[in-house]
């Protein structure tokens, strides 16, 4: 495929935070009003040219188109789960590689599953994103444009966002900053970020600074396991930060923001998903305001794992219920299509990969 490197000698402008354009301007010797037209177009109108900035002069269209490139997605894959709605897209970045996005929609509303990474380094065992390790991290413009690629493509709001898709958001913190930023800027998306969830698989000294912050999003932690030993097995992170000081950072991050923390659990046949685990797991967390969500697990064929019966999940949930943790099994959306993340975007690069070699 023929690509375009041109944006490669510009700036990224959909990337900057209002205050961050607005800076550039006047030191372009533009008023300071131009800032806010100009991130209206990028982020309310959502143009994809300079052209399209009928408000501003020639002159200075011209100019930005020297100084700046307006970043856009295309879609190589888009499927419609025919049980439930469900859509999922496989999205080309700039430079050739592809991520995925899921538009999931809910009672309450439309919600979306975006990326943060092009693959991951984290090395989670159950997860098909990490198998071929982390290829580069995503601008804010690229996180962005995967909200504003698929609104456009499906025609529908979406008024909840996930960063549940292939990456670790933590691992991509100072960009992921900015794209929360400019998400929730009044001037452009303007999403409240309480209608935001942010999945981890445990960074502790991000979640400290992210406490910090006080942004009101709803974090997420990717536990999957009651201990260290099962853990570390399955998740290479827990070797770094072990269960007692990541479960102490969720406490602070509940007592500083007030914020429910939510677990997620991946329950894993034979490995963590014994009645055994589900009272360990209930000790751990004892005294917390949180919320286990249950996920069966998503076969992966090059890790072996299964997920139980449906009786031998319910034994777990109810386990953890009898000794008061408030604990659900995760509405599996377009089980038709494998809505989980990461399948796409590798049965689509090992394609790619056969092609090149014929």
């Amino acid at each position: 495929m023929e690509r375009n490197f041109e944006w490669q000698n510009k700036a990224d402008i959909k990337s900057l935070t209002l205050s961050e354009l607005t800076e550039q301007l006047v030191a372009l010797g533009q008023p300071k009003f131009r800032g806010k037209q100009i991130y209206s177009w990028l982020h309310e109108k959502r143009v994809k040219s300079f052209d399209e900035m009928t408000n501003l002069s020639a002159a200075l269209r011209e100019d930005l188109s020297k100084r700046y490139y307006i970043n856009q997605l295309s879609v190589i894959k888009k499927l419609v789960s025919k049980l439930d709605g469900t859509q999922k897209y496989l999205l080309r970045l700039k430079d050739n590689n592809c991520v995925e996005a899921v538009l999931m929609k809910y009672r309450y509303g439309n919600s979306i599953c975006i990326s943060t990474q092009v693959g991951c380094r984290m090395g989670c065992k159950f997860c098909a994103s990490t198998l071929a390790g982390l290829v580069r991290s995503l601008e804010p413009s690229e996180m962005l444009d995967e909200i504003y690629t698929v609104t456009e493509e499906s025609g529908q709001r979406v008024s909840n966002v996930v960063l549940m898709g292939i990456g670790e958001p933590f691992d991509n913190y100072d960009n992921v900053m900015k794209f929360l930023d400019i998400l929730s800027s009044p001037e452009g998306y303007n999403l409240s970020l309480r209608h935001l969830s942010l999945s981890t698989c445990g960074l502790v000294d991000r979640i400290y600074e992210l406490a910090e912050k006080k942004t009101g999003l709803t974090l997420s932690i990717s536990l999957h396991a009651p201990n260290d030993e099962i853990r570390s097995q399955t998740m290479p992170i827990n070797k770094r930060y072990p269960i007692d000081e990541l479960l102490k950072a969720c406490r602070y991050y509940f007592k500083t923001t007030g914020r429910r923390i939510s677990f997620e659990y991946a329950l894993i046949e034979g490995v963590n998903d014994e009645i055994r685990h589900a009272n360990e797991l209930a000790d751990r967390l004892k005294g917390m305001s949180a919320h286990v969500n249950l996920i069966p697990v998503n076969p992966v064929k090059e890790r072996g794992f299964k997920r139980g019966s449906r009786q031998r999940i319910e034994a777990f949930q109810k386990a953890l219920e009898a000794r008061g943790v408030n604990a659900t099994v995760r509405r599996e959306l377009g089980a038709d299509i494998n809505a989980a993340c990461g399948q796409l975007r590798r049965e689509y690069d090992q394609q790619r990969q056969e092609e090149e070699k014929q």
